[in-house]
């Protein structure tokens, strides 16, 4: 028994042996305590020539010094990719062994590095320890501060080395690229059909399942986009974000003020193939070429009648509902289903004539009034009996 208890106090003593002065921490070996005890002293002892970084551990610095010699040393066997951390090459390594030993203890999830299974953590517990300077917005990983702060500063430091292009966000280059490369590398199970960014995969994805993952708080609507939603809360908070720096005018969408400002540029950039009419909006000319395939991609679910523009469709339900929205304000009870149906119905009342003819120069009330008067110039048969 005496050994026994010896030989036990012996261990005891071996594992306690060295101590942190300052927390306690226990080390088997004094040079392990040394190096932990800098953290509390904040020394820094290893020093680099080329740039002057300080560092507490040596193989910090010889890490760090490959940065400047471009060397590195270790080797992934699998596909060859150097690195210059044994580290990093560790992590690499997982991606062809499929490893993922980090798992969250709240939701059983897995991850191949433990900084991304701390950050996911956060997801549970809801901290935010990374807070911005300029506007005091927080995050749980410091990768989302710092592509944060790049609004602030205007700091784009990723370049495409096709066009010059450059980014705030190194996977919005990756993604970039794909355009010049032509790479989709991103297939739906469902339909095959290709993408070159993992989220508009997944987007995509949705069509097939229905799911539509985020809900307004204020009237519960539900949509398949995180950008969708954000849109529509601001037609419950009234916020326009988005100024034109011509004339002032605030839109809720930023691609919105990107097709005005094309007012003030005269821009049109969205080419027709078939006949080069020219755009300023892309959803513009996908209209239009439907005008030269013939195609209807919107159904009447009631009647199965085909309309080559969403708006058509809306418009024509609205016959089946009974639904007429727009109501003559001249004391008459009449209805409308369309907004411009309306509109013509008013203009005997408030004079308005839109429609001038070119060779007349009077105003005309109706376009299709305007049609049959420019017959009259042409010569053609106005007689449709």
């Amino acid at each position: 028994q005496s050994f026994f208890s010896a030989h036990e106090t012996s261990n005891t003593l071996h594992v306690a042996r060295h101590k942190c002065s300052h927390c306690g921490k226990g080390f088997n070996r004094l040079w392990n305590m040394k190096q932990h005890e800098k953290i509390h002293t904040r020394e820094k002892p290893y020093h680099c020539y080329q740039c002057g970084n300080s560092f507490t551990i040596l193989g910090n610095l010889k890490a760090h010094e490959r940065i400047h010699t471009g060397e590195k040393p270790y080797h992934c066997s699998q596909c060859g990719k150097c690195f210059n951390q044994t580290g990093e090459l560790k992590q690499h390594e997982r991606i062809h062994t499929g490893e993922k030993p980090y798992h969250c203890s709240q939701c059983g999830k897995s991850f191949a590095i433990l900084g991304n299974l701390n950050a996911h953590e956060r997801i549970h517990t809801g901290e935010k320890p990374y807070h911005c300077s300029q506007c005091g917005k927080s995050f749980n990983q410091t990768r989302d501060l710092k592509q944060h702060e790049r609004i602030h500063t205007g700091e784009k430091p990723y370049h495409c080395s096709q066009c010059g292009k450059s980014f705030a966000v190194l996977g919005t280059l990756k993604a970039h690229e794909r355009i010049h490369t032509g790479e989709k590398p991103y297939h739906c199970s469902q339909c095959g059909k290709s993408f070159t960014v993992l989220g508009t995969l997944k987007a995509h994805e949705r069509i097939h399942t229905g799911e539509k993952p985020y809900h307004c708080s204020q009237c519960g609507k539900c949509f398949k986009h995180l950008g969708e939603l954000k849109k529509h809360e601001r037609i419950h908070t009234g916020e326009k974000p988005y100024h034109c720096s011509q004339c002032g005018k605030s839109f809720t969408v930023l691609g919105t003020l990107k097709a005005h400002e094309r007012i003030h540029t005269g821009e049109k950039p969205y080419h027709c193939s078939q006949c080069t009419k020219c755009f300023n909006h892309l959803g513009e000319l996908k209209k239009h070429e439907r005008i030269h395939t013939g195609e209807k991609p919107y159904h009447s679910s009631q009647c199965g009648k085909s309309f080559n523009q969403e708006s058509q469709l809306n418009h024509h339900e609205k016959i089946h509902r009974g639904e007429k929205p727009y109501h003559s304000s001249q004391g008459r009870a009449m209805r409308f289903t369309q907004l411009g149906r309306l509109e013509e119905d008013m203009r005997p009342h408030t004079g308005e004539k839109p429609y001038k003819c070119s060779d007349w120069g009077e105003g005309i009330s109706l376009i299709s009034h305007l049609k049959k008067h420019v017959r009259i110039h042409t010569g053609e048969n106005n007689d449709f009996s």
